[in-house]
């Protein structure tokens, strides 16, 4: 007996399946105040995203899930302590929707890195999923979603470059920035933020959360200038505890193509402006064969593409 065969399934019968990126965060500068009762540090950063980061797709199901892929997936756990499947529940909670998704994050960011991974992840989650689910709940709601779920939750939702002040809650938009041509440097080490800021704590934490006065910038030469005069108050504290961050800005910060090098966020990936694409293109080959054992990206910094 000869079995005959349907017709291909219509494309209409496949699931919808939607993407976005989640930008890498940096922090251009960071000025963090002592610990207050409450536990936490005021702070003021201005924040810019790349145009690279990882990558979530979402496409609707019965149930809500998570699988994880990608070159720095390995270990992460899909269960319910990510803040991608937090931010997912948290989400459905707040539009009382009883949906069910099926979600994966293609991990291309390295971890505990400073450039606000798993918040970017969860703020594009969010989009995704309001979008796929057509949900009816605002801008304003949304934010406050991600405002629950970190400091960095609700910049990250957004990706676009903004002042953050409090901690972390309080957006405004700086009143201009070029698009940024830089590289991005992780040295291969994980730096968690919890042990930066404690380390912080034990050096004293004397810095400031005062937000400068923010000029009107056209170039990358004078941003360059400019944030060269401000702080990552993480960084020492950083380096101190792991000491590869500080031999990687020492490295990269002697490079032609450098304009400026800082550490961003509590690490332990750097940034480095310059003053074209190419110049990018070309320092982030070079570190590559420098230092294989690098992550290096050449990218550009503002708004991401989301």
């Amino acid at each position: 007996m000869r079995l005959r065969r349907g017709p291909p399934p219509s494309p209409k019968d496949e699931p919808r399946v939607i993407a976005s990126l989640a930008p890498a965060k940096v922090n251009l500068y960071l000025h963090v105040a002592p610990v207050q009762p409450d536990g936490y540090h005021p702070l003021a950063s201005l924040m810019v995203f790349a145009d690279i980061g990882d990558e979530v797709r979402a496409a609707p199901a019965d149930e809500l899930s998570l699988t994880i892929e990608g070159p720095f997936g390995a270990g992460l756990s899909a269960g319910e302590d990510n803040l991608v499947l937090r931010a997912a529940r948290a989400l459905l909670e707040a539009a009382g929707s009883r949906q069910g998704a099926r979600i994966v994050l293609d991990k291309r960011l390295p971890i505990a890195a400073g450039v606000g991974g798993g918040s970017s992840d969860a703020g594009a989650a969010l989009r995704l999923l309001r979008a796929l689910l057509a949900l009816d709940i605002d801008d304003a709601a949304l934010q406050a979603v991600a405002e629950r779920l970190g400091a960095d939750g609700a910049a990250c939702l957004w990706a676009r470059a903004v002042t953050a002040e409090g901690r972390g809650e309080i957006l405004s938009p700086p009143p201009g920035l070029p698009p940024l041509p830089a590289v991005l440097i992780n040295p291969g080490v994980p730096s968690p933020t919890g042990p930066v800021y404690r380390a912080y704590d034990d050096m004293g934490g004397l810095g400031d959360c005062v937000r400068p006065v923010e000029p009107i910038l056209t170039d990358v030469r004078a941003t360059a200038q400019w944030i060269a005069g401000l702080r990552n108050d993480l960084e020492a504290p950083a380096v101190k505890l792991e000491p590869r961050i500080g031999r990687a800005l020492d490295v990269v910060g002697l490079q032609p193509e450098a304009l400026f090098t800082r550490m961003s966020g509590s690490g332990a990936t750097c940034f480095s402006l310059c003053a074209s694409d190419a110049d990018a293109r070309a320092l982030a080959e070079r570190l590559t064969r420098l230092h294989p054992e690098w992550w290096v990206r050449a990218c550009r910094l503002g708004d991401a593409p989301v």
